[in-house]
């Protein structure tokens, strides 16, 4: 197990010492206000943990009230298009998480006649679940004995046990899981244990300014007493993220605004957007080949977007078209690939499309400075 370089000082809890005191302090000082923790419907527990993968809390909450006021249940959601999933996941991020969370809908519905199962090994089968969120659903929902290691989780044991090495790799990862089993409870608690690693995370073992004096573990808590708080844990390797450029294009006949669906894979995978074009290429040229006649282009303020792997700077152009746009077989801009499914819709409904975050608020932007809409 990789440990601090003092192992003099590394954790002496008593057996099941640590689920104990991480019981007793979610007990009494661990969240439990939030919308999905009053539940042990596996159901909405999934899906609050789907949405919280790489988003914060209060990100999620409007969303996941949203959300199941459209979808209430699980047999509701699979029975829905993708179409109809997508406007409630619409600037929440990370679009293949919506795709999987209904693939899984379906494929629960189909297999298990609507119900979760329990087995953890069964969950982390079905489609955008992996290991810690199975953990976590069995856990919370079936009371099973399934150890969980989010971000927040691995942040906790890295400082309580010193543990050196980077968290992703796969040899050292494979280690933090044969920890995080071993320190499950024995007995009852399963379901507040797991709340209680959780909110540790996320409200008192933070990235940045833990609150130590609050943490149940720190008298024990290796990067405390070795004054190490700050490097752990080691922080991940990145590579500078390279900046992606293109061009959007603001197609206007006029009170109409040309959107196009996006392929299922990639960024914004199945959401509806603006046409994109390499920097490149002639934009009068491939309105043209579209079968539309520009009759007037004007160039709009630069925007930018960071992805996990990239950052993209993209540039909007807005040109006024007469004609009807042709699809089949003209190239959307990358070689290969042909136009996607689009369609025209008024300016002022162009928002109510699931569209990417940054390309929602460009259209708003420029639909009220169009005077096309009020907000």
């Amino acid at each position: 197990m990789p440990r601090s370089r003092s192992p003099s000082v590394a954790p002496t809890f008593a057996f099941g010492g640590f689920a104990d005191r991480v019981i007793r302090w979610q007990l009494r000082s661990g969240r439990h206000s939030l919308p999905w923790q009053a539940t042990q419907d596996a159901y909405r527990i999934w899906l609050s943990e789907v949405m919280l993968q790489q988003t914060q809390v209060a990100a999620v909450l409007g969303y996941y009230s949203r959300f199941l006021e459209r979808f209430p249940t699980l047999s509701e959601l699979a029975a829905a298009t993708l179409d109809e999933v997508m406007p409630y996941w619409a600037g929440l991020g990370y679009y293949s998480r919506a795709r999987n969370l209904w693939a899984c809908a379906r494929e629960v519905q189909t297999h298990y006649r609507g119900q979760f199962p329990a087995d953890p090994a069964l969950l982390e089968a079905l489609p955008g679940i992996g290991r810690s969120t199975a953990g976590a659903i069995a856990a919370l929902a079936f009371g099973r004995r399934a150890a969980i290691l989010d971000g927040n989780v691995r942040r906790v044991l890295s400082r309580v046990f010193g543990i050196e090495g980077d968290l992703t790799q796969a040899t050292v990862l494979r280690e933090v899981w044969l920890l995080a089993e071993d320190l499950l409870p024995r007995g009852q608690g399963i379901g507040p244990y797991t709340q209680g690693l959780m909110d540790l995370g996320a409200t008192v073992c933070t990235r940045a300014r833990p609150r130590c004096e609050a943490c149940p573990l720190a008298s024990d808590c290796v990067a405390r007493i070795e004054n190490r708080v700050k490097e752990l844990p080691h922080p991940r390797r990145r590579s500078a993220r390279p900046t992606r450029e293109q061009r959007l294009l603001i197609l206007r006949q006029a009170s109409s605004i040309w959107l196009e669906r996006r392929p299922e894979r990639g960024i914004w995978g199945g959401l509806w957007s603006l046409p994109e074009l390499e920097i490149s290429a002639d934009v009068i040229q491939t309105i043209r080949d579209r079968g539309l006649n520009p009759t007037a282009l004007q160039d709009l303020p630069v925007i930018e977007h960071g992805f996990s792997h990239f950052v993209l700077r993209a540039y909007p152009v807005e040109v006024q078209v007469e004609g009807e746009i042709k699809l089949g077989g003209v190239d959307s801009g990358r070689p290969g690939q042909t136009a996607p499914q689009g369609q025209w819709l008024d300016l002022a409904d162009v928002t109510s499309k699931a569209l990417p975050k940054p390309v929602a608020e460009l259209l708003r932007t420029f639909c009220r400075e169009s005077g096309a809409c009020d907000s």
